[in-house]
């Protein structure tokens, strides 16, 4: 259960910065860097290792105790836009080319981006992860629609950052399937991953 809710909230926190790219124009650096980082930890150990430690998700953390409680503090944009991600998971899963191309591609963009000494948010990086996201994920469907202030989404790098955060959360959404995720978990065992969500933020 523990990898699985760090999985969901590595999904959540990567939507979050979506939504305020959408909105805002720019995302928050730290919670950005930490999912972007996930692209690249192509041998981690566990769910944790993959982002570094749980503290690195305490947005993520905070973002799903909120889902899963309601009362008040759920987001249903954000809801919408997650179980599409886990819909598109699962055409990207049933496309070997597809995953093939992508780590291929990810390897030579995390070389670049090391060759050229730039950190994982920097603009060019970004650009190539959402090069990457339209070129070989977007065509499986279903589309992720994501809504905003026209301003924003009318410029060519929020939305090529835009979808380097939608690549991260498909990359959240894989290990959640990998560590054993159903969609029964949101039916059967919500008390369970509230308890594990809460234990992970040191509530419990």
């Amino acid at each position: 259960m523990k990898d699985r809710i760090i999985a969901l909230a590595a999904l959540l926190q990567a939507v979050e910065q979506v939504q305020l790219m959408a909105n805002q124009g720019q995302a928050q650096t730290d919670p950005l860097a930490t999912c972007i980082n996930s692209l690249f930890a192509f041998d981690a150990a566990d769910a944790e290792s993959v982002y570094g430690n749980r503290h690195q998700l305490k947005p993520g953390l905070k973002r799903l105790s909120a889902q899963l409680l309601g009362e008040g503090g759920r987001d249903n944009a954000l809801t919408r836009i997650a179980l599409n991600l886990l819909h598109l998971e699962r055409q990207f899963q049933r496309r070997p080319a597809a995953m093939a191309e992508v780590h291929e591609r990810l390897q030579t963009i995390r070389d670049e981006s090391a060759g050229n000494d730039r950190p994982v948010t920097h603009p060019d990086t970004l650009a190539a992860l959402g090069r990457l996201y339209a070129e070989t994920v977007s065509p499986l469907g279903p589309k992720i629609m994501v809504q905003g202030n026209p301003v924003y989404l009318a410029q060519a790098q929020v939305v090529a950052e835009v979808r380097a955060a939608l690549l991260a959360a498909l990359r959240a959404a894989v290990l959640w399937r990998q560590s054993g995720g159903t969609y029964w978990d949101f039916f059967l065992s919500r008390g369970k991953m509230l308890q594990a969500t809460r234990e992970l933020q040191g509530l419990a």
